[in-house]
């Protein structure tokens, strides 16, 4: 399936970089763990990062019902859902040819409340998984006034961009022959490191293999 571009989605600069699979956006979601969710509060743009979860064409994103702007966001205004993740630094001849080898995504639409219990379950799932697989089910179960604290938002993915860069720097002819200075590419990686048991947990409570797995990268 293709993207289907509008006025707000279609890329106006860089257009050789945009990707318009619905897979390509699909894998910049799921690549990424943080959000950057942004709307108008009175009159003043606002861009909050958080969590968030995919559940087939539907993005979850959550909050505290005391959030103004979680409130404003439920009321069904416009908001652009944005992930972007950075693969590496481009060092080119020219200073001004320097770039980033990147993936972003970004998502137009309107948020919707969740408000049926069943589904405000099901995105709390979505988004316990996508941050920390494996979590749900093994960790205590969210109780009545947990679940009325917070707030489950639903953004549709019908309106979505996708822009990739990826490869060596694009230098100018003229530098590629006469400059000097090194051109390339410093790869950037985000890697689990070891797990670190919190220090008031009971000695010789293990990590458990759903934690491991992951600082393992398996």
């Amino acid at each position: 399936m293709t993207l289907s571009p509008t006025p707000r989605s279609t890329l106006t600069r860089k257009r050789d970089r945009a990707r318009d699979d619905r897979q390509a956006l699909y894998d910049v979601l799921d690549a990424g763990l943080v959000c950057h969710l942004g709307l108008v509060l009175n009159g003043s743009p606002v861009v909050l990062p958080t969590g968030y979860g995919r559940d087939g064409d539907t993005l979850y994103v959550h909050g505290s019902t005391g959030s103004g702007n979680l409130r404003e966001a439920a009321r069904g205004v416009a908001v652009c859902v944005t992930v972007t993740l950075l693969d590496g630094i481009v060092y080119s001849r020219s200073v001004n040819d320097h770039s980033m080898n990147y993936r972003s995504a970004v998502v137009h639409g309107n948020a919707r409340p969740v408000t049926d219990p069943d589904e405000k379950l099901r995105g709390l799932r979505v988004l316990t998984d996508h941050l920390a697989p494996g979590s749900w089910g093994y960790a205590r179960d969210l109780n009545a006034k947990e679940l009325a604290a917070v707030s489950v938002l639903a953004v549709g993915l019908a309106e979505a961009s996708v822009k990739v860069r990826a490869g060596d720097p694009t230098d100018e002819p003229e530098d590629v022959l006469n400059s000097p200075a090194w051109a390339g590419v410093l790869p950037v990686r985000t890697v689990f490191g070891e797990p670190e048991s919190s220090a008031d947990l009971a000695v010789g409570t293990p990590v458990p293999p759903h934690v491991s797995r992951r600082a393992r990268g398996r």
